[in-house]
């Protein structure tokens, strides 16, 4: 009975939790809206567009799509081409440098979510000056940034519909989170087509990157019936989707429920934040160099374990929007039971579960915890979490 009064007070508080929830993006959805990209940036009165983009995407005939969807609408377009997995501030700045020469007067972010933020940095500076350190945190951006339109090609960051760019230090390799509302996209053109063309590797990083995302922003401290919204929808479509992409890349049914679980999961972000799951990953990217998805899919389920403690009800929430479910007594349900569903998606994924296997070594863990304890999102996460904590998860990751 206590436990009831106390699930039944929890609720109500988070109904009772403010919040300001104002959609800054216009998204447009369907096969083939690429298509509508340069009557899309004509509508914003643009006539010069910088896209920032990467050699794959445009290997992948994208770019060449989207640029005759400009000149067809008599918009002048400019390529840069330099954004890299995980950007740099050194890849920012290369951007900068070009449209310091091109002038643009709109900026195209397409590709991944790597090639979103740098767009969104390049913006940054080109509008304010200055370098990336300078808009670290929340609400720098001195002057209006240029309008933005984001093609995101694959479904993990959801960084179209989000206000911040992840840009790592080149000196320190620390991910800095650059946030302000100016930085918020336009508009988000989510064509699931584009995401056929992913490779195998990148279907399943992103994919496990977009579910951790839906788990962590539906039990951050900052959740809101707002944000708990996008998180559920994401992770049904997310959970209920993953693995048919992993088995049949050209599924563009589990493509399109992907892409848009990933862009709900942004949404969720941009209102709830993360938790302890990315302030464990982004040091083992920082020191091993370890794919964002790989880190931070090898930790969710130790996190989601962690905080099963004292939000166990909420992660059963989760389980129970997919239709597959197991409810029999024996069933495992809660934080266990999304723990086993995580973990063989992860597997699935074809992703490694221990730290040990990615050549990381146990010495190394009481630095990692540090770097975990100095991790913004850490402070989210719903179940108070400090450097011995950290260290402890690590070690039953290892």
């Amino acid at each position: 009975m206590n436990n009831l009064a106390s699930t039944i007070r929890d609720a109500a508080s988070i109904l009772m939790t403010p919040f300001d929830f104002e959609p800054r993006t216009r998204v447009v959805w369907g096969e083939h809206a690429i298509d509508r990209l340069g009557e899309l940036t004509g509508q914003l009165s643009a006539r010069r567009a910088l896209i920032v983009t990467d050699p794959g995407i445009v290997a992948a005939g994208h770019v060449e799509r989207g640029l005759r969807s400009l000149r067809k609408a008599d918009v002048d377009p400019h390529v840069f081409d330099g954004a890299r997995e995980n950007p740099t501030t050194v890849d920012v700045q290369r951007g900068v440098l070009v449209a310091h020469d091109y002038r643009p007067d709109l900026l195209i972010g397409l590709g991944g979510g790597s090639s979103l933020d740098c767009a969104k940095g390049v913006n940054f500076i080109f509008t304010g000056g200055g370098s990336m350190r300078d808009y670290w945190g929340v609400g720098k951006a001195r002057n209006e940034m240029l309008p933005m339109i984001a093609v995101p090609t694959t479904a993990g960051t959801g960084s179209e519909l989000q206000s911040f760019a992840l840009i790592s230090d080149a000196e320190t390799n620390v991910k800095m989170a650059c946030g302000d509302r100016k930085a918020s996209c336009r508009i988000a053109i989510l064509d699931p087509c584009l995401t056929l063309t992913q490779p195998a590797q990148v279907t399943a990083l992103t994919g496990i990157d977009a579910l951790s995302h839906a788990v962590e922003s539906y039990v951050t401290t900052k959740r809101n019936q707002i944000s708990m919204l996008f998180s559920r929808e994401s992770f049904r479509l997310i959970a209920g989707n993953l693995r048919r992409v992993l088995e049949d890349g050209d599924d563009l049914m589990a493509r399109a429920a992907m892409q848009l679980g990933a862009s709900y999961a942004g949404l969720a972000i941009e209102n709830s934040m993360l938790g302890a799951s990315h302030a464990l990953a982004n040091p083992l990217t920082a020191t091993f160099g370890i794919v964002h998805g790989q880190a931070v899919g090898l930790m969710l389920p130790h996190v989601v374990r962690f905080n099963g403690q004292i939000i166990n009800h909420e992660y059963q929430e989760l389980l129970s929007t997919i239709a597959n479910q197991p409810q029999s007594p024996q069933a495992r349900r809660g934080a266990d039971g999304l723990v086993e569903l995580i973990n063989e998606l992860v597997v699935a994924a074809g992703l490694e579960v221990q730290l040990r296997q990615l050549g990381v070594s146990r010495e190394s863990l009481p630095k990692l915890a540090e770097g975990a304890a100095q991790q913004w999102t850490g402070s989210f996460n719903p179940r108070s979490v400090n450097k011995d904590d950290f260290l402890e998860i690590y070690e039953h990751a290892f």
